[in-house]
């Protein structure tokens, strides 16, 4: 099984930044495509961003385009998700998780522990 660890959340203030990574244990990230998701209390899991393999497509939900940003560092085994321009309602805690080929969401997503992302003044 896949497993990743995420990091790099915490709490900020409404405007603010944060960059969270997503670091694979055991295997290559660079042969996955690889969504940032997140999951706010009492909904469901979105997919906030992805980043696919052979040309690096990234798609964006329409909550974060323009705010987010997703790289990938093949060298680092290692995806990052830099958001900015934060939102009370960007709190949430983040996951990282391997899709479908073309960023498909795979329904059968095991999830980590997640990395919590707090926007509060």
């Amino acid at each position: 099984q896949l497993q990743f660890v995420e990091s790099g959340g915490g709490l900020v203030q409404p405007g603010g930044s944060l960059r969270l990574s997503c670091a694979a244990s055991g295997f290559s990230l660079e042969y996955y495509p690889i969504g940032w998701f997140r999951q706010a209390p009492g909904k469901e899991h979105e997919e906030v961003s992805c980043i696919d393999t052979i040309d690096l497509n990234k798609n964006y939900s329409d909550s974060v385009k323009g705010r987010f940003t997703i790289f990938r560092d093949n060298a680092k085994n290692t995806v990052y998700l830099y958001m900015n321009n934060l939102k009370p309602e960007d709190t949430a805690v983040y996951y990282c998780a391997t899709t479908f080929p073309d960023c498909i969401y795979n329904p059968a997503t095991s999830w980590g522990q997640g990395t919590q992302v707090t926007v509060s003044s």
